[in-house]
C-alpha cells in the first residue's frame, strides 16, 4: 500500500498502520471471502482524538455518513454469496435512552447489495456492565426508589449479512466443527440425556472428553452435532467475556477507560462458520488484533487495519503469539516454517 504511514505484510496477514478508508479502497473488487469487525460505537466510546476517527464524529448522522462510505467498499470487496459479520450493540448515554444502532447499520449494509440474515445475541451478565459502564438504570436503588427507571443489561449483537450473488466456493466442514469456542459446550439437559441414554454417570467434562476420542474416528459424532446446537442458538450465553487479546499496554492518555477488545469466542465462532481454511479475512477496525489473531490462528489469511498507532503496536505484538496458538489449537505443523 503506498498511502499508509507502516505495515507489516506476511505470507498470512497484512496489517496496516492508517485510516481504514486508505486501504479498502486499494483492494481488489470481490478479493474478500469474510469481513468481520466491530465499528466504533457513534456517541458511546472515542477511541482517540485523531479527526480520521469515525468514533469522533460530532453527530450521529455525521457518523453514519461516514460509515456509509466504508459499507460502499466493504461490499466491493466481498466476494458474491459471502458474509460479513458486524459486532455492535444499542447506543444509551448515561440514563439509558437508547439509539437503534443496529437498525442504521442494517440499512446501510441493504443499501448496497448486502442481505440481513442473522442477529445473534451476546449475553452480558449485568453487574459486570454496570461495573463497566456505570449506567445507573441497573442500580439496585432504583428497584427501592423507583423501579420505571429499571431496565435490563443490554447485549451486544453480531449482524450477519451476505453479499448478493451466487457463493461459487462453499464452506465445508467434513465432519461438523470440533473445536468449541465457548465456556460451556455441554449444557446440563445434553448431559442428562446422554448418561440415561447410555447409562452412564459423565460429569460435563467427563463427557467432552469421551466425545473429544470417539471424534479421533474421523466421523461425524454427537459431539459435532452438539457443538452446532449450542452455536445455532440465536443467544450466545457462554462468551467468556476475559477470553480477549492483551491490550492494557496500548492504552493512552485519551483512551475511554472501558476500552475492551472483542472476545476471541465471538470471532471463533464466525471465523469457523462462515470462511474455508486459506480464505482472506478482512477487518477495517482492526484494534489490538483479534479479528487478524483469530482467522491467522485458524489456518486464514487475513487484512487488517488500525488508526490508532498505540494499537497496532500492540497488534503487531499480539499477532506473533497466533502461530503457537494455531499450534495448540489444531496440533499441526507451524504455518509460518
Amino acid at each position: 500500500m503506498k498511502k499508509v504511514k507502516n505495515q507489516i505484510v506476511t505470507d498470512r496477514y497484512a496489517i496496516y498502520n492508517d485510516d481504514c478508508m486508505n486501504v479498502v479502497t486499494e483492494l481488489d473488487e470481490k478479493s474478500i471471502d469474510l469481513s468481520v469487525y466491530s465499528p466504533p460505537f457513534a456517541g458511546l466510546y472515542n477511541y482517540s482524538s485523531d479527526p480520521r476517527d469515525m468514533s469522533n464524529c460530532e453527530t450521529k448522522e455525521q457518523f453514519l455518513e461516514q460509515y456509509d462510505y466504508l459499507v460502499k467498499e466493504i461490499s466491493r470487496v466481498t466476494k458474491d454469496g459471502r458474509i460479513t459479520a458486524v459486532h455492535c450493540t444499542d447506543v444509551f448515554d448515561n440514563t439509558c435512552r437508547l439509539w437503534d444502532f443496529p437498525h442504521e447499520i442494517i440499512k446501510i449494509h441493504e443499501k448496497y447489495g448486502f442481505e440481513y440474515r442473522n442477529r445473534i445475541t451476546i449475553w452480558k451478565e449485568p453487574l459486570k456492565v454496570r461495573m463497566r459502564t456505570m449506567v445507573q438504570s441497573l442500580m439496585h436503588k432504583f428497584i427501592v426508589e423507583d423501579s420505571t427507571k429499571c431496565f435490563t443489561a443490554m447485549p451486544d449483537y453480531i449482524l450477519v449479512f451476505t453479499k448478493k450473488g451466487e457463493n461459487k466456493v462453499p464452506v465445508t466442514h467434513e465432519f461438523g466443527i470440533n473445536e468449541y469456542a465457548g465456556e460451556t459446550p455441554i449444557l446440563p439437559n445434553i448431559l442428562r440425556a446422554w448418561n440415561n441414554a447410555n447409562n452412564s454417570d459423565f460429569t460435563s467434562d467427563e463427557l467432552w472428553s469421551h466425545l473429544n476420542k470417539i471424534n479421533e474416528d474421523d466421523k461425524i459424532t454427537k459431539l459435532n452435532h452438539y457443538i452446532w446446537q449450542r452455536y445455532a442458538s440465536s443467544v450466545w450465553d457462554d462468551i467468556r467475556i476475559d477470553n480477549v487479546l492483551p491490550y492494557r499496554d496500548s492504552r493512552e492518555e485519551d483512551d475511554e477507560k472501558h476500552v475492551h477488545p472483542l472476545q476471541l469466542d465471538c470471532i471463533d465462532r464466525i471465523v469457523e462458520l462462515y470462511s474455508n481454511p486459506d480464505e482472506v479475512v478482512f477487518t477495517p477496525f482492526m484494534g489490538v488484533g483479534s479479528e487478524v489473531f483469530s482467522p491467522v490462528s485458524m489456518g486464514r489469511k487475513a487484512i487488517g487495519v488500525e488508526l490508532k498507532d498505540s494499537y497496532f503496536k500492540q497488534a503487531t505484538l499480539n499477532l506473533k503469539e497466533a502461530d503457537k496458538r494455531y499450534i495448540k489449537k489444531y496440533k499441526q505443523e507451524s504455518l509460518f516454517d
